[in-house]
């Protein structure tokens, strides 16, 4: 019998986690559609693998089990059913006008799961289309250009982090803010339901949601600091509705008994909570220095009247950190110059993964904020993100933990 797939904090021993190697996706990069697919930059494809393998030998180094995303999908697009089902998802009429659909689900039902995955994932052009399958009878494929991408390629696969999160004995597959990014957690679903690891486990849903409307949670906002509580970020992509709506479903399965929501400012460097702050053992936070003092507040179960009750907390960052973990902590910022702190922020200084209690994985280039881990007594592992950095994501990021040691 396997281990339970469970996560009650978020520095406890890491067990087994989620990654996902770059792959045809990025290739697909340009300085022309890297805004529109959440890309600052286009990586050197070659570069960001070999710094990826480090990433994921440093995991495994470190006693965790590492789960590639590229094939829990592929093995789940073996089953038929799974097929099935993530076609139907994917390929729909008000995405491609009924013509288009039919043609494109008829060419992959009967594709190897291999090359529903390239498409999938790596995405498909016109081009590409009519090298693999009669011409479809589309207005839509017939005014595309041979170029144009008829299936966008999925970038931010690569941050597995995002479209779930794992709290307690169960998972929340998210209702992603982009557009660009809402057929991830199509792919996650098939993989929860058919996958032989995740078919033969037990564990909650706590959200499987796939609207477009304001109700938006990303992992990335959601710090699981420890097994009664979250600390949830408002932010660019996670929305005070969305948070609402979770935290209700947790409640009433008396999940956790509070969680703390702190609003960061709307900016592209700050999109979630886990790239200014990040906890690297039981008691101590890494926050960016020049964050400014961000609105709390405690949400906890209603009392008999509304389902939920909001209270903003009026202390210091430290005071409503130390609500979420249940005592006092410790608050690590990066102790150079604003320039030196900027810089490390913008390449996810903050963004480190906890793979035990006071040992973490970051990025070597930002050594200001390793020299404050260090003096505060945390054990950095460093990798390579020269590449990777470019992507706007760390080491936290890219992980995806299924299974934490209790602490």
């Amino acid at each position: 019998m396997t281990a339970p797939l469970n996560v009650t904090s978020e520095v406890g021993q890491l067990r087994r986690v989620i990654v996902h190697r770059p792959g045809l996706e990025l290739a697909r990069l340009t300085p022309s559609n890297a805004e529109e697919l959440l890309f600052d930059d286009v990586l050197w494809l070659e570069r960001a693998e070999e710094e990826h393998d480090q990433f994921a030998d440093a995991l495994t180094s470190a006693g965790a089990e590492v789960l590639h995303f590229d094939d829990l999908l592929r093995r789940t697009l073996a089953v038929p059913e799974a097929l099935a089902w993530v076609l139907r998802e994917t390929i729909d009429e008000r995405t491609f006008g009924p013509s288009l659909a039919h043609s494109l689900r008829e060419y992959l039902d009967y594709a190897s799961p291999d090359i529903v995955y390239r498409v999938l994932v790596g995405g498909l052009t016109k081009a590409e289309t009519l090298e693999r399958m009669p011409m479809p009878e589309s207005a839509v494929f017939s005014m595309a250009h041979d170029h144009d991408f008829l299936v966008t390629p999925l970038t931010n696969h690569l941050f597995t982090r995002d479209a779930t999160c794992w709290i307690g004995n169960g998972v929340s597959v998210n209702s992603m803010s982009h557009h660009s990014r809402r057929r991830e957690a199509i792919n996650y679903r098939a993989i929860l339901r058919w996958h032989p690891l995740f078919a033969s486990s037990e564990f909650e849903v706590w959200s499987e949601d796939l609207e477009t409307g304001a109700a938006t949670v990303e992992g990335g906002d959601v710090l699981v600091p420890t097994a009664a509580s979250l600390l949830v970020g408002i932010s660019q992509r996670t929305t005070p509705q969305g948070v609402e709506r979770l935290a209700l479903r947790l409640f009433e399965r008396g999940a956790v008994d509070r969680i703390v929501a702190m609003r960061i400012p709307d900016r592209r460097a700050f999109m979630h909570l886990d790239t200014v702050l990040t906890m690297v053992d039981e008691e101590s936070f890494l926050v960016y220095g020049d964050l400014p003092e961000p609105e709390c507040y405690l949400i906890e179960p209603g009392n008999g009247g509304p389902p939920l009750r909001t209270t903003l907390l009026t202390g210091s960052l430290e005071e409503s950190l130390a609500v979420a973990v249940g005592r006092d902590v410790r608050v690590l910022t990066t102790a150079q110059d604003s320039f030196a702190r900027e810089r490390d922020q913008w390449h996810d200084g903050c963004n480190v993964l906890a793979v035990a209690p006071g040992v973490v994985v970051g990025y070597e280039r930002n050594q200001a904020s390793i020299a404050d881990l260090r003096a505060g007594g945390i054990e950095v592992i460093e990798v390579p993100g020269s590449e990777l950095g470019r992507g706007r994501g760390g080491p936290r990021c890219m992980s995806c933990p299924i299974e934490r040691a209790p602490l």
